[in-house]
């Protein structure tokens, strides 16, 4: 009988992970697995950020406040997201972002954004 090893969880706490400045004044914190990532993403009134596409399955969950979208290569759909709403983006939908005021995202990854993990978001860095 052969016996495997279990993974061992991680447990973190969000205030004391590092913010990572981006372009404007939007932050954010990462916490990632090896199939998952989910982050916190804060937006003053005002940030946006531009249209992109991932291969990565996106769940947003606003905590706080409120995100306008588009979605679509020309803008073709349009949405309010506000606090305790969800909106799911498929793999390579393109879409862009406005905060309508203070805004506590929750962006939930799979995979995880590698373009995140290595800095080479230039989208999001200005």
């Amino acid at each position: 009988m052969t016996t495997t090893a279990l993974a061992r969880e991680t447990h973190y706490r969000w205030s004391d992970l590092p913010a990572e400045p981006l372009k404007g004044t939007i932050t954010r914190r990462l916490i990632t697995s090896e199939r998952m990532m989910i982050a916190h993403v804060y937006l003053k009134k005002g940030d946006d950020v531009p249209r992109h596409s991932h291969e990565n399955e996106q769940i947003t969950y606003i905590l706080e406040g409120a995100l306008e979208f588009w979605f679509g290569a020309t803008d073709e759909r349009h949405l309010i997201v506000r606090a305790g709403e969800v909106v799911v983006i498929p793999s390579m939908l393109p879409h862009r972002a406005l905060a309508l005021e203070a805004t506590l995202d929750v962006d939930i990854f799979c995979p995880p954004r590698q373009d995140w993990l290595a800095g080479t978001d230039a989208y999001l860095r200005g």
